[in-house]
């Protein structure tokens, strides 16, 4: 807390103004309102740059539930530059489920940006400037850097920086939060942002991220670049000159050439077999006992969501290439039942690992083509 107040402190140069001006007046309250009042109360040339677009915001919110929110989380997290309300007015569009924030400072409305991604009433805000924003001038309250990084918190805005990694041929059934919970076995994230079709909502596949330490960035790449996601490889790797090409290749569903790879055709609809991925380890297969477990575990989960005719774990044999070693292939009676196991699976921890799903091809399987 002592850090983040320290370094957002250099971004409230009004309140540091505001105390000179008149003083160190301890607790007095007619003093305290003046200081919330003087410099703050903004003017129309001002009004601009002291919005905020907030977007994915919940149904059945109100005006007030969100002045109230953000306050308090300015206020929590040190980001109000003097006593009272940072945050003075909210506006909803129920129509089309966005808001704008009215704040009484640039300084605080830079700040509050900080909170692009919070958690409210199980949305994840997305905060932006409005469209018409401009800039101000250093002398009428433009300041130079932008908000700070507040712990537990990931923006979904991903900014342009070396360190931008691009997260491609991801299986179109995977949400916000399992993509996320795979990429953070790396590390804390900073930012995140997985790419949806505008006018259906659905995932075209590919995402964007930043960690907070740089470090993870390649060992992420390291990592999960190439992974077999059921009939999918993983395409991770930095967001720079070649992110055009390799975003266009991701929406066509194209998968882009990884050396020493073969590439494998995708599948979206939903077959009579589910892949299970991030499971198991070498030594739960090696292990009899283990392996037992394994089967019946599987077998019992799978089964709440549908007939299961068929549980395939590939052991390794020993002088033998064992092709689908690290996987689990589940049989179910229909793709119906198939589909209710990946939805309910996907994202989901066994043994610490966050569990990713695919559908398999049912031909494939039942000749042991893995």
């Amino acid at each position: 807390r002592r850090g983040l107040v320290a370094v957002v402190s250099t971004q409230c140069s009004g309140s540091s103004g505001i105390n000179a001006e008149y003083g160190d007046q301890g607790g007095n309250s007619s003093v305290s309102a003046a200081i919330a009042a003087a410099p703050m109360a903004q003017s129309h040339i001002t009004r601009q740059a002291r919005r905020l677009y907030l977007g994915n915001i919940p149904f059945g919110t109100t005006e007030d539930a969100m002045t109230e929110f953000f306050n308090k989380q300015m206020k929590d997290c040190g980001l109000a530059c003097a006593a009272g309300n940072p945050v003075i007015a909210t506006q909803i569009n129920f129509e089309r489920n966005f808001a704008f924030l009215e704040l009484r400072s640039v300084e605080e409305t830079t700040n509050c940006l900080a909170f692009d991604g919070i958690s409210f009433m199980g949305q994840t805000l997305k905060i932006r400037r409005p469209n018409d924003y401009k800039p101000l001038p250093a002398g009428q309250g433009g300041m130079s850097g932008g908000p700070g990084h507040i712990p537990g918190i990931v923006s979904t805005f991903v900014e342009e920086t070396p360190n931008k990694l691009f997260i491609g041929s991801l299986p179109s059934h995977l949400n916000e939060d399992q993509v996320k919970e795979l990429l953070t076995s790396f590390g804390m994230l900073k930012s995140f942002t997985l790419v949806k079709d505008s006018s259906t909502g659905e995932s075209k596949g590919y995402a964007f991220c930043e960690y907070i330490d740089p470090k993870n960035a390649e060992q992420a790449i390291e990592g999960l670049n190439g992974m077999s996601l059921g009939e999918k490889k993983l395409i991770v790797n930095r967001a720079g000159a070649n992110q055009k090409q390799t975003s266009a290749s991701a929406v066509a569903g194209i998968p882009l050439p990884i050396q020493g790879m073969d590439l494998m055709s995708t599948l979206n609809e939903a077959t009579e077999v589910l892949c299970l991925m991030n499971m198991i380890t070498l030594d739960d297969l090696l292990d009899d006992d283990e392996y037992q477990e394994i089967l019946e575990d599987v077998r019992e989960e799978c089964s709440k969501y549908g007939r299961v005719r068929n549980v395939v774990v590939p052991r390794p044999i020993e002088g033998q290439a064992v092709p689908g070693q690290g996987k689990i292939f589940c049989e179910f009676a229909s793709p119906e039942d198939t589909k209710k196991a990946a939805g309910a699976l996907a994202g989901r921890k066994f043994a610490n690992r966050v569990v990713v799903t695919s559908y398999y091809n049912l031909e494939k399987f039942r000749k042991r083509d893995f």
